[in-house]
């Protein structure tokens, strides 16, 4: 059975702007596309929305939902196994507000008097938050782990001439940030050679996405050891190029929060 983008919105209760934005980053794409130009959507893609929505719940970016999602190895068993577990925590923890609420309850109409401890019993969440802390973990790591293996397998095919070439290329585009960098972050050629340095890291290294990039520039500033090297080029060039970054991705449309 095929479903049309608004009845997949329906019944998940999420926006079709969300399910259009899961296609464009190619998280997320339909079926098929009829000849009306409609996006039909079968079981399977309801299943992986499924598992999107699931690692969304644990906390993880979309970015790394895309590379768990697209490795040869996830487990979709396991995930579910996981996500039953974190449920009947969550299901543990309720039963145990309900309860203080019936207490509480009794204690209003006269009844033994609450202490302080059993007022707040069940708000309690380090249990949840422990277990979304350890499967996070877990996958992060796996995957994460894969990610990185995949960025050394494309470079390690990279000779001395390569690597040369990738190294002149980058301080060229820094050369002509740095040049610019008195007329402001928004500047158009500031602009132009951030977007160039986005097509090079995703030429040379990785599918920089504008979610990806968006988050590289505030590591440029918040580890010491990426501001010191790019600050090699000019003093003050990290701080310079997050914030140029930032306006890149705006324009794009890219969420700081995806």
């Amino acid at each position: 059975m095929a479903y049309m983008v608004k009845e997949v919105a329906e019944l998940v209760n999420i926006s079709v702007r969300t399910l259009h934005h899961y296609d464009e980053i190619g998280l997320l794409a339909p079926e098929s596309i009829n000849q009306s130009g409609y996006r039909l959507y079968t079981d399977r893609e309801l299943e992986k929305l499924q598992q999107i929505l699931f690692f969304r719940e644990i906390g993880f970016s979309l970015k790394e939902i895309k590379v768990i999602l697209d490795d040869p190895e996830f487990d979709r068993t396991r995930a579910l196994l996981a996500h039953k577990e974190l449920l009947l925590e969550k299901k543990k923890r309720l039963e145990r507000i309900i309860e203080t609420v019936n207490q509480s309850i009794q204690s209003a109409q006269g009844g033994m008097k609450m202490s302080n401890k059993d007022k707040f019993e069940g708000f309690d969440q380090s249990a949840i938050e422990e277990h979304k802390k350890k499967y996070a973990a877990e996958a992060r790591q796996k995957y994460g782990n894969a990610a990185v293996e995949a960025v050394e397998k494309r470079t390690d095919r990279y000779t001395k001439e390569d690597w040369a070439k990738i190294t002149a290329e980058n301080d060229n585009i820094h050369t002509r940030i740095t040049t610019a960098m008195h007329r402001g972050p928004d500047d158009p050629e500031v602009q132009v050679a951030v977007g160039e340095l986005r097509q090079h890291i995703t030429d040379h290294y990785y599918d920089c996405t504008p979610e990806i990039f968006r988050g590289l520039g505030d590591l440029y500033v918040m580890d010491e050891r990426f501001t010191a090297n790019i600050d090699k080029h000019k003093p003050g060039l990290a701080v310079f190029l997050r914030e140029a970054m930032q306006v890149y991705c705006d324009r794009l449309g890219a969420s700081p929060h995806l």
